[in-house]
């Protein structure tokens, strides 16, 4: 039996075929090689076009297929990973209404700083566990006040992987931790929040049928069966944002453990058995993908806007031909400290962290005579690493204190330097492990579709690849201090 897994992500869809007797990725593929546009119409504004996710979805399946692997008949089940906090609005014919206002995108600041103060803090972190922020309750909002012709038309409002598996089986559904990480759920009554819905004068009625993270959520269309040679019928039996998702391939599910990834974004996301939330709501709690109301599983959020963007806009600006693999063997030339050098990495629109501020990032101390392109690629990643470290401290302020990271041996982590700059300035261990999204996903739709019994079935072949612990030399302590300085200087 092999389970299809697909990772909806902001730079690209990556789609992974998994044995699910043995959990070994058989096949894997991304569409397209080159990043996917951002569209910005506004400074701060940060738009994609769903209907573009979903030809790339077709084109990286057959992609896969055309490795020839593997039978696509023996798929039996689907997976779907997404980019997290993005809306998409369609009309009763399931037609788009407009691009998908994503994760990164600043335009509802505003909306929701005003909604939690109205609202009440006290009741918002109580009930929400989160300030309505900038999340997608926010963006509807803001779609409302500004697009009222298109808010009028609008039928069902979804998440990115909910669109997704719409147009794979013609069937809309969301989950808890789905309407969670929208601020759409008040944990406390374990409903619909109904502060929320009044305050925004939304409808009930804009929101799918509520199912269980794995459970499923509707069968593979016969037009889509042909047209992207699959079988009739397969059924979507896990959907999941990209962190919770993240967790869960991590084999991260109960309390007290933490998963972490660099990516587009930089997160560390933990687990807990507490309804926890940060007064000032920079870190973010959200249901977990085993979040029952029965047995609370929650997912501590931190988050990073400006990482992968920063990596990317670096090697574009300094980088030439070189490709990341010989930047961070580049970035190995220089000392740890970057000879003074120091870089924020907030360019990213509002973060989260920095009570959704957007201070743009900073170059500080550049010695012309002095520094050149490597003290530039380490001093990107020292920042990233940095930004951690002040995310971190700020989720030891609410009780969260990871013995050990899990993480993906991809992305940022692929980096030596920014690993060993990351493990010795949070001062905890990290495992890295040989894994990603879509394989995530594809396990994923195994548990939701009861091929595995539980999730020690799922993981039983899941061993790390490489651990790395600190160092034990606080040399990294006294240059974050540097940046901290800047840092606030900047927020002040």
């Amino acid at each position: 039996m092999l389970l299809l897994g697909l990772d909806i992500g902001t730079s690209s869809i990556k789609a992974s075929v998994v044995d699910a007797a043995t959990g070994q990725c058989i096949a894997a593929a991304q569409y397209p090689e080159t990043e996917s546009e951002i569209i910005a119409l506004k400074q701060g504004w940060a738009e994609q076009s769903a209907d573009t996710w979903w030809e790339h979805v077709q084109l990286v399946i057959l992609k896969l297929h055309a490795q020839r692997r593997y039978n696509p008949n023996d798929i039996v089940a689907i997976g779907i990973a997404y980019q997290m906090h993005g809306l998409v609005m369609v009309d009763k014919d399931q037609k788009v209404l407009r691009n998908s206002i994503i994760w990164c995108d600043s335009r509802a600041v505003e909306t929701g700083d005003k909604a939690f103060e109205d609202i009440g803090r006290e009741k918002c972190l109580l009930h929400l566990l989160n300030s309505p922020g900038n999340f997608t309750a926010s963006k509807l909002a803001w779609v409302k006040t500004n697009e009222p012709d298109i808010y009028a038309r609008v039928n069902k409002i979804m998440l990115p992987g909910d669109f997704i598996s719409m147009k794979l089986t013609g069937e809309i559904t969301t989950s808890i931790s789905s309407l969670s990480e929208g601020v759409f759920w008040d944990f406390k009554e374990n409903e619909l929040s109904k502060d929320v819905f009044t305050y925004y004068g939304f409808s009930h009625s804009l929101i799918p049928p509520l199912r269980n993270v794995f459970a499923e959520h509707g069968k593979v269309s016969k037009n889509v069966a042909v047209a992207l040679s699959l079988k009739e019928g397969i059924p979507v039996t896990y959907k999941a944002g990209d962190q919770p998702n993240n967790a869960l391939s991590l084999n991260v599910f109960e309390p007290g453990e933490v998963a972490a990834t660099a990516g587009t974004s930089g997160v560390i996301y933990g687990v807990s058995d507490q309804l926890t939330y940060d007064n000032e709501s920079r870190v973010n709690t959200f249901a977990h993908v085993n979040y029952t109301k029965e047995q609370k599983r929650l997912g501590v959020l931190l988050c990073i806007n400006g990482t992968g963007i920063l990596n990317r806009w670096i090697k574009n600006i300094a980088g030439g031909s070189l490709s990341y693999q010989q930047i961070n063997d580049t970035a190995k030339s220089v000392q740890p400290g970057s000879e003074g050098l120091l870089i924020l990495p907030f360019g990213n629109g509002a973060e989260r962290m920095l009570n959704n501020k957007i201070i743009h990032s900073h170059i500080h101390n550049i010695d012309l005579n002095k520094h050149g392109q490597a003290h530039l690629f380490r001093a990107a990643q020292e920042g990233i690493a940095f930004a951690f470290r002040y995310g971190l401290d700020i989720m030891r302020e609410n009780g969260m204190h990871p013995q050990v990271i899990r993480a993906g041996k991809t992305n940022m982590f692929l980096s030596d330097v920014f690993t060993e700059c990351f493990v010795n300035i949070l001062n905890i261990p990290v495992e890295l492990y040989n894994c990603d999204g879509s394989v995530g996903a594809a396990i994923g739709s195994g548990l939701g579709a009861k091929i595995y019994s539980d999730t020690k079935e799922a993981f039983r072949h899941f061993e790390p690849i490489q651990l790395i612990k600190p160092d034990g030399n606080k040399r990294y302590d006294e240059y974050y201090d540097k940046w901290l300085l800047h840092l606030e200087k900047q927020l002040n």
